[in-house]
């Protein structure tokens, strides 16, 4: 078993996850702001720290992966550097923030991701705060002793006072139920991609159950729990506020375990691609590379001399006798030296073409 595991990657997962104990003891002010009852949800966001960071480390340590994001870094820091992070925040806002690379696909489907990404970043962005007891609220002493004055709520962040709202307020109102919100703009996203995978021929021939519909109903449970506790203390008197409680408890602990090993993975690798884009754009700077046998450009050149190093690190070397690569073609230029070869040896075997 200790064969297959990457202990480097183990221990960066360790040293990352006990740094996140660390805050959430030093944060909540030694746990005197951290709510006991969110002790499962903490145990499920540690586990997904964990698993995240194990699995993008096992990722970084891929030749490709690692010569992308040292070149990245390179870039970043050496000679343009609020030209890179001006197109570093505005590839940012139009592709995480705003989905861009999905409209291409359709317009549908880019109103369904964007509803779930929205309401998943503004979800994490509250709660994972509030589990760790970096976030509290409470009753201000001297309003709610004073029965004609205004209850005013306190928001808390770690552990000093940011704000105070009046109860009953559309501040408090907008803050209470902020989850509610999330959980709309989750339920909308989730129903258009699941009448795409349940109506799609295409779709259907290909998907399948853990990669492609889990994700979406843990995301719809998840939803639906949430507002089910709402709807239970709100309407019904608490009177199942226990078990919407357990229910919603277990299926985010579920998501939260899916993370590192499912297709909710993407998620931490797409920024990413922020990088592939510096990559891309500062290599047609420096030029691009030429096929020697169709005499057209096809990619950049450091992105050439970079593809070499890494397969000769992945154990192919494809220099000729010549000194040239065959790495030096294009697509193009491949395919034609490929057929020329093929060609040469049917004359060489007696000139038979066939047979």
């Amino acid at each position: 078993m200790n064969t297959t595991l990457n202990r480097k990657a183990i221990l960066i997962a360790t040293l990352v996850s006990v740094l996140v104990i660390a805050t959430v003891f030093y944060g909540s002010r030694k746990l005197q702001n951290f709510d006991p009852a969110l002790i499962g949800y903490l145990f499920g966001t540690v586990f997904a720290f964990f698993g995240i960071v194990y699995r993008y480390s096992v990722w970084l340590q891929r030749p490709p992966t690692w010569m992308y994001f040292k070149r990245t870094w390179q870039f970043v820091f050496k000679g343009q550097v609020f030209a890179h992070l001006y197109f570093f925040i505005k590839e940012f806002i139009q592709n995480i923030g705003f989905q861009k690379f999905i409209y291409p696909r359709g317009r549908s489907r880019w109103i369904g991701h964007f509803l779930m990404a929205v309401g998943c970043t503004m979800a994490f962005a509250i709660t994972f705060p509030l589990t760790f007891g970096w976030i509290h609220f409470t009753l201000n002493p001297e309003t709610s002793l004073n029965p004609d004055s205004v209850r005013m709520y306190e928001a808390h962040f770690f552990g000093f006072k940011v704000f105070e709202f009046p109860l009953g307020s559309f501040i408090a109102f907008f803050t209470f139920h902020a989850l509610n919100w999330c959980s709309w703009l989750v339920i909308i996203g989730v129903l258009i991609f699941m009448r795409r995978r349940l109506t799609h021929a295409g779709l259907i021939s290909i998907q399948s159950f853990d990669g492609d519909l889990l994700p979406l109903i843990l995301l719809l449970a998840i939803s639906i729990t949430g507002l089910g506790l709402t709807y239970d203390y709100q309407f019904m008197k608490g009177m199942a506020y226990d078990f919407m409680a357990v229910t919603h408890a277990v299926t985010v602990i579920m998501f939260l375990i899916w993370i590192p090993f499912g297709k909710f993975f993407h998620i931490i690798q797409r920024p990413a691609q922020i990088g592939a884009h510096i990559y891309k754009r500062e290599g047609i700077k420096r030029g691009m590379a030429v096929c020697p046998h169709t005499g057209k450009e096809f990619a950049t050149q450091m992105h050439i001399d970079d593809l070499k190093t890494v397969t000769k690190e992945l154990g192919f070397d494809f220099t000729r006798a010549d000194g040239t690569s065959h790495l030096d073609l294009s697509p193009e230029g491949k395919r034609s030296r490929l057929g020329m070869a093929h060609l040469k040896a049917r004359q060489q075997d007696g000139g038979k073409l066939f047979g």
